[in-house]
């Protein structure tokens, strides 16, 4: 199990959780960021510091938002497990579904 970064960071990016994360498994890609599902110690630390309310453990991803999970999981098909997020820094891409989706929270 782990923690899903759902469509309310999706053209927001806080980052407040990024900050509260002892591990660095938060990645920002173009639009959304990305909890890294193997590197997460699933500690929630995230969660109550996320001021729109876009971070839930997997299993409490509100139905209209489960496709978060499929695309937190598989935005890192491509980058693999780097071991920490702070030494890539933005990563100019956004899952396909993310990428997709119009301008958001504004």
């Amino acid at each position: 199990m782990t923690y899903v970064i759902a469509q309310p960071c999706v053209d927001v990016k806080d980052k407040a959780c990024i900050e509260e994360c002892p591990v660095d498994c938060i990645y920002e890609g173009s639009r959304s960021l990305y909890i890294h599902p193997d590197e997460c110690v699933d500690c929630g630390a995230c969660e109550p510091v996320c001021p729109v309310e876009a971070i839930f453990y997997e299993d409490d991803t509100p139905d209209e938002w489960k496709d978060y999970y499929k695309a937190n999981v598989e935005f890192f098909d491509e980058l693999g497990s780097p071991g920490g997020a702070s030494k890539l820094g933005l990563i100019e891409r956004d899952h396909a579904f993310i990428a997709a989706l119009p301008p958001q929270n504004q």
